[in-house]
């Protein structure tokens, strides 16, 4: 078993873009950490099969489940995982270390936000203990983080992390995004080069996505059935959006980061551990509300992302989940989903005689496109494929056509 993700759903206030599930009822903290621990404790939840009937669970719980393969990477992710107090981290690691074990935990990441990062928080994480910390900077400008309502300023962000560094925190990861309205290629340079300045071991970057059901697609609709063009909500056009993805591409390469995936680029030695088994088809366990699970072979699970729901139903004994099994054709769809966002590509070795022959069919054009490559097995994303990707990935998987 390769990770363990904790969802901790709390924020202080709410981000205009974001579509994770998220509660601003910070009043809940105490009892949401507790049904944590508890779902960690709670035995073997049954499972069901295609048809309805129960099974054996594939999700075993703690030793049992880690006997073989144990936790090597915990993550806490949000929300804001720095909105708990300290005695509700040290209650989650404490469970953590008592029911799966964390001899053989390699990276334990924390997401954090700058103005969350005092220098007691810095000490404090660095001793439960936290070796990676993923801060949400998203922009140096004050004037679209008032925009995204983030909770920080831009003078926070070097500041949080020298207080990390200060505390012995050796693995900084910080998130960018880019593609605001407005937003022009001078501006997005800068934020860039002020990211590097930072000189953080990973970095990950994404395009300003416009989500249904998020605060800033409900102003966007507003806008246009007022027929009111405000910028602030139109979104950016495709030639900026492009020419900004290869800006930074260029500019991290050439500072000697490896972009190993889509969105993320790392130094040499520094992926991210725990993300890396999502896109290797890797199990791992998801506890908290919304939390994902997958066994590795054939079927997910996901918690109700409705909090009082699952508070309810772990304080109950009886959790509230739903869950997929997946078939073969299911399954080959996620390895190409997953597989070709990274850099080492899909393994055909890893597919069914069947399955490959027809990935190489499907792949044919994109191979003549010069959008794939392939080699020693593995096909592989060109620079120029990465720019359409969806498209590619979407033309190589199988349908019920």
């Amino acid at each position: 078993m390769a990770g363990l993700y904790i969802h901790i759903p709390f924020c202080k206030s709410r981000c205009i873009y974001c579509g994770f599930y998220s509660t601003t009822r910070l009043e809940q903290r105490q009892r949401y950490v507790d049904a944590v621990c508890r779902e960690m404790s709670l035995p073997p939840a049954p499972s069901r099969s295609p048809s309805g009937s129960l099974q054996p669970s594939e999700r075993k719980k703690g030793k049992e489940q880690c006997e073989d393969e144990p936790i090597r990477t915990v993550y806490l992710g949000g929300g804001t995982p720095s909105q708990l107090t300290e005695e509700q981290l040290r209650q989650l690691f404490f469970y953590i270390n008592k029911v799966y074990g964390m001899e053989h935990v390699r990276e334990v990441t924390m997401e954090c936000n700058p103005d969350d990062v005092t220098e007691e928080f810095a000490e404090m994480v660095k001793s439960i203990p936290v070796n990676r910390i993923s801060m949400g900077v998203q922009t140096f400008s004050n004037e679209r983080l008032r925009f995204l309502r983030r909770r920080h300023s831009a003078e926070q962000i070097p500041l949080a992390v020298s207080r990390l560094r200060k505390a012995g925190i050796e693995n900084v990861s910080i998130d960018l995004m880019y593609g605001f309205p407005t937003e022009t290629l001078d501006d997005w340079h800068r934020d860039i080069d002020a990211a590097l300045a930072l000189d953080a071991e990973h970095l990950s970057a994404y395009c300003l996505m416009i989500e249904e059901g998020t605060p800033l697609y409900k102003l966007k609709i507003e806008n246009e059935k007022l027929k009111i063009k405000d910028p602030r909500y139109i979104p950016i056009d495709e030639e900026t959006e492009l020419q900004m993805y290869e800006d930074l591409i260029d500019r991290l390469t050439a500072a000697g980061y490896e972009h190993y995936e889509i969105s993320n680029f790392a130094k040499p030695g520094f992926r991210s551990q725990h993300n890396s088994s999502y896109w290797n088809q890797t199990p791992y366990i998801g506890l908290g509300a919304a939390a994902h699970s997958y066994n590795g072979r054939d079927c997910r699970r996901w918690n109700t992302d409705n909090l009082e729901q699952y508070i309810a139903g772990i304080e109950n004994g009886k959790p509230v989940y739903e869950e997929e099994h997946l078939d073969s054709d299911t399954h080959y769809n996620d390895m190409v989903m997953t597989a070709l966002r990274t850099c080492e590509g899909l393994c055909l070795s890893h597919l069914s005689a069947e399955q490959s022959a027809y990935c190489l069919q499907q792949a044919q054009r994109y191979l003549d496109a010069q959008l794939l490559t392939l080699h020693d097995h593995h096909l592989r994303l060109t620079r120029k494929g990465l720019f359409v990707s969806n498209m590619v990935m979407s033309d190589l998987m199988k349908t019920d056509d």
